[in-house]
């Protein structure tokens, strides 16, 4: 028991010898410094060399570039906005040109018209000026509806009123057609104005 008492009193070698090679080895570690406030690291001097900005030189390129690229930006805005301006200002341009010598021919049929003796040769004039006339918006993607005796279509049809229908085929259909619709391209830009058998 007594041998036991000394040898818990005594320190042991192994935790001396432990506690050397702990610090030997953080001295080696560090570079024989245990300061760390002193320690610096080949990274962090590179870093403090490097500018994180760019020069004057280079600055002023980035803002030469950024101004050339914003004036460009400008002009382009200009440009199309001149040629949008244009474009709504001149769309009908091609229309109006196909549409004149129809208005040619009403000029020139106006004075014969007022000395007219003979009507079914004037109403023969009238009909042959009217179909040209056709014939010109038919050409620009103009074209009627047939819209008398069809099946109601909201999408097509604007109903005014509805009268009973003369026969029970015709419930739901158009029975008449007030105003004349049209598509331009298959597009409608005037809805049919019509009456629907009730």
């Amino acid at each position: 028991m007594e041998n036991k008492d000394f040898i818990d009193d005594q320190p042991s070698a192994t935790d001396n010898s432990t506690e050397n090679i702990d610090t030997e080895t953080a001295e080696t570690i560090n570079g024989g410094v245990t300061d760390d406030a002193e320690q610096t690291t080949p990274a962090d001097e590179a870093t403090e060399a490097e500018p994180t900005e760019p020069v004057g030189s280079e600055l002023a390129v980035l803002k030469d570039k950024y101004l050339r690229l914003y004036a460009d930006f400008e002009n382009f805005r200009r440009r199309t906005a001149k040629e949008k301006l244009d474009l709504i200002t001149n769309a009908n341009e091609s229309l109006l040109l196909a549409l004149l010598p129809v208005v040619d021919d009403f000029e020139r049929a106006m004075p014969s018209l007022a000395n007219a003796k003979d009507v079914n040769a004037a109403l023969e004039g009238i009909q042959l000026i009217y179909s040209k006339l056709a014939k010109t918006l038919e050409a620009k993607g103009l074209k009627p509806m047939t819209s008398k005796g069809e099946v109601f279509n909201a999408d097509l049809h604007e109903s005014v009123t509805q009268f009973p229908a003369p026969t029970d085929d015709m419930k739901g259909k158009v029975i008449d057609e007030i105003e004349k619709g049209y598509l331009l391209n298959d597009k409608v830009i005037r809805y049919a104005k019509v009456i629907i058998g009730a």
